[in-house]
């Protein structure tokens, strides 16, 4: 088994570092906050003072956090940054959403080092972090893409290489922006029947029966239904994928009419105060609740 670091216990990376310590890795874990490492150094984890330390002496060093500031904080951070504890023989395995022109700075930046970099993005909520059934889609070297299958293979149903660096972080926007659209249509729909007075649970027992509910938005549509905003999908993190997914979108001249209207629908669940709310409250748009 490998020496493996993990940085960023929120509630995926937390779910995903335990399936590893599961698997017989030796796992040294890193949070922003100290407290949120206690669950894992109990499972048999080392927990290390700052991202740097943890990255000293690992094979595979796997950050999952919120965004690209985030990203660029626990790898580049000129004290505390992983990248300046890489061992050459280091493979840096990034998976968090992130905008596909930091993915290309970061990898630039680790195999500058001579360190390996994959990014791996991972489709899936907390269940499946929980159950290690995550989708992976991974975007760099084949030969790094090999040498990092045994690090990703407790967390994942499915590891796929979609190509080069990039390509992994476009990929897992694409899916994001599929969702949200359904999502979005979803709650107005839900909305409308509504107001035409159909009962909203007696609707989805028909609606999703119909060829054109996917499996995850009848998932939402049921939790938006029973009025439950959990966090599993943040509008928040959604609303910030949806920027890094437009923005590529503008720098390559394709154009998104419809993910730009779905952004301008989750800015207004932000603007609303239901930005750290579960996706699902997009229903409170059309509903009042």
């Amino acid at each position: 088994m490998s020496k493996v670091a993990f940085l960023g216990l929120g509630a995926m990376g937390a779910r995903m570092a335990a399936n590893l310590v599961k698997a017989g890795h030796a796992v040294t874990v890193w949070n922003r906050s100290p407290a949120a490492t206690a669950d894992l150094t109990a499972l048999g984890a080392a927990a290390a003072p700052s991202p740097r330390a943890a990255a000293a002496g690992a094979d595979f060093v796997i950050a999952m956090v919120a965004d690209d500031t985030a990203s660029r904080a626990v790898w580049l951070d000129d004290k505390t940054g992983a990248l300046a504890g890489l061992d050459p023989e280091a493979v840096a395995i990034e998976c968090s959403t992130l905008s596909p022109a930091w993915a290309a700075q970061l990898a630039a930046a680790v195999t500058a080092t001579g360190a390996g970099f994959l990014e791996a993005p991972v489709v899936g909520t907390l269940p499946q972090a929980q159950d290690g059934k995550l989708i992976v889609l991974a975007g760099g070297e084949v030969a790094t893409f090999e040498t990092a299958r045994p690090a990703l293979a407790p967390l994942a149903a499915a590891i796929h290489h979609v190509g080069p660096v990039g390509r992994g972080a476009v990929m897992k926007l694409a899916v994001n922006g599929l969702l949200g659209i359904q999502l979005a249509a979803w709650a107005e729909m839900l909305g409308f029947l509504g107001k035409a007075g159909f009962d909203a649970a007696a609707a989805l027992d028909v609606l999703t029966t119909l060829p054109v509910a996917s499996p995850a938005a009848a998932t939402y549509a049921r939790l938006m239904q029973a009025g439950d905003f959990a966090v599993r999908f943040p509008i928040d993190l959604m609303t910030k994928d949806f920027r890094y997914g437009t923005q590529a979108a503008d720098g390559l001249k394709a154009d998104t009419p419809v993910a730009d209207a779905t952004l301008a629908v989750l800015e207004r669940a932000r603007e609303a105060g239901h930005g750290g709310e579960n996706v699902s409250a997009l229903i409170r748009l059309y509903t009042g609740r």
